[in-house]
């Protein structure tokens, strides 16, 4: 049987460590699936978004401002 998260502990973390855990859970399960090959639906829309991007540089947002409004969200999270 799988330990429920009080056993295990996870819920007396805060919120933005829960949320550490949970990323480093699954890149623990990404690294030991390897890669995967991409489906046809999943080339045809990478495509399409590259298509997209292309059509209209100026509607994407540089990945600086995203990274940090991510930064900033998580530093709240911790002050929780």
């Amino acid at each position: 049987m799988i330990p429920s998260l009080e056993e295990l502990g996870v819920l007396r973390l805060s919120v933005a460590e829960r949320i550490v855990l949970a990323q480093e859970i699954l890149d623990s399960v990404m690294a030991a699936l390897g890669p995967q090959p991409l489906t046809d639906a999943r080339r045809d829309e990478l495509k399409r978004r590259v298509a997209e991007a292309d059509g209209n540089p100026g509607a994407g947002v540089p990945w600086e401002v995203v990274l940090a409004e991510a930064q900033a969200r998580f530093r709240r999270l911790q002050q929780k």
